[in-house]
């Protein structure tokens, strides 16, 4: 038992200080928001859109669909102008679906709407999750702020096991047809005032299964939205990030 405790005091303290203090180091193989620098682009040049395997490139201006965006950078590797670079933001949350879009005229990221239930849920705030069809990579991502090392219930933010005892859904997955109605019967479970997180680019837009006859392309067109966290899948720090925004923990 004392070999325990004193392992345990050489560990130290474990949990980071984000969002009080810096966020923890990323990866350097990280691929946060892209940036997109439309003066680059040479007229009549598809290089980008032409690898992008889900149509997240969009014309007039050009951008990045982020709700499509799978982030695996082969649109920033084919252009010979470096017109898209990926940058190491992990902010990337929003409440409007529209504003996932990047190009040069976007705004800053993190633009979370004001509601009457963001401020009811500003000191507790308890979530279902229901994987939709997911390939397990946004539900683990999800699963790692329930470590020691990130403690999201210090934030008043836990998983439930019922629908019957939450504040709303945390929805990863493209949603297939064998989910739909199982994720809708779940929704009218949850009590009023209630919120909608979609997690990652399947649960958002359909991912890699976009447009596919067997998935409904997210739940987007099937319950309301009220924070959609882009990535396949998206780091644990961007969701936390998108969370506390939410609730309004970060401005």
């Amino acid at each position: 038992m004392f070999d325990i405790l004193w392992a345990r005091l050489q560990q130290k303290h474990r949990t980071i200080d984000f969002p009080d203090g810096p966020p923890p180091a990323l990866s350097d193989r990280y691929q946060g928001r892209p940036a997109v620098f439309p003066e680059r682009c040479e007229p009549g040049c598809d290089l980008c859109g032409q690898v992008c395997p889900t149509g997240a490139i969009v014309c007039n201006p050009p951008g990045i669909d982020l709700g499509k965006c799978l982030f695996c950078s082969r649109c920033a590797d084919a252009c010979p102008h470096q017109a898209i670079r990926f940058t190491n933001d992990y902010s990337m949350a929003e409440s409007v679906r529209e504003n996932l879009i990047v190009g040069a005229a976007s705004r800053p990221a993190g633009r979370i709407t004001a509601t009457p239930a963001n401020r009811l849920f500003r000191k507790s705030l308890k979530l279902r999750q229901v994987s939709a069809g997911g390939c397990n990579a946004c539900e683990a991502d999800t699963n790692v702020l329930g470590t020691v090392g990130w403690d999201l219930g210090r934030f008043g933010i836990q998983f439930v096991a019922s629908p019957r005892h939450a504040d709303g859904l945390l929805i990863t997955g493209p949603v297939p047809e064998n989910m739909r109605l199982a994720l809708l019967k779940t929704y009218r479970a949850v009590p009023e005032p209630k919120v909608v997180i979609l997690v990652g680019s399947c649960a958002i837009a359909g991912g890699p299964f976009i447009d596919h006859e067997e998935v409904h392309n997210g739940a987007g067109g099937l319950l309301p939205v009220d924070l959609h966290i882009p990535g396949c899948p998206p780091s644990p720090l961007t969701i936390l990030d998108g969370l506390l925004r939410l609730i309004g923990r970060i401005s």
